[in-house]
């Protein structure tokens, strides 16, 4: 992961990078992340095209959401409110973690304590008890920072990082 600016940061929101690119570098298997704010805008994400570059190299056929870390958080976000949506429908509690296994891939939700979600795109061969493992470790770590004004933060970062993008 290309570790975006985190100049100019509160120090919560340098650790939350910081978090998010341990997670990605050290789980085998992660492809991209992605957490989520309550109503579905991207808060944080991995750099999906440092590992398309290494999927590249290695010659394999690019996989996962088609072009942006905005997609796997539409996608998380969306399932998500589903499985809340469910959840209330079966009278079962809060949604802990949903795991998607696919052919290609698997895909990981795992709820933030403040309705926040930690969404993983992983391989295919990806060990999904290890990921979710870390997962948890992240939400332990991450969950009790997640104010408002943080959130706030790391979407004003991410808005400020992709106007100098476009530029």
């Amino acid at each position: 992961m290309t570790a975006p600016s985190t100049f100019g940061l509160s120090s919560e929101a340098r650790n939350l990078h910081w978090l998010l690119t341990n997670l990605v570098e050290e789980v085998p298997g992660i492809q991209s992340v992605a957490v989520v704010s309550s109503d579905g805008l991207l808060l944080l994400s991995s750099d999906p095209g440092r590992n398309a570059g290494a999927r590249e190299r290695a010659g394999e056929r690019p996989t996962g959401p088609r072009g942006s870390a905005a997609d796997l958080a539409t996608i998380v976000s969306g399932i998500g409110s589903l499985t809340i949506g469910a959840a209330r429908l079966m009278d079962s509690g809060r949604v802990k973690h949903t795991m998607v296994a696919m052919e290609e891939g698997s895909l990981f939700v795992m709820s933030i304590s403040d309705g926040s979600l930690l969404g993983v795109h992983g391989a295919a061969d990806c060990d999904m008890s290890v990921v979710a493992y870390h997962m948890a470790l992240f939400v332990g770590r991450a969950g009790h920072v997640m104010t408002p004004e943080l959130r706030s933060e790391l979407r004003q970062s991410l808005e400020s990082e992709s106007a100098g993008g476009a530029r």
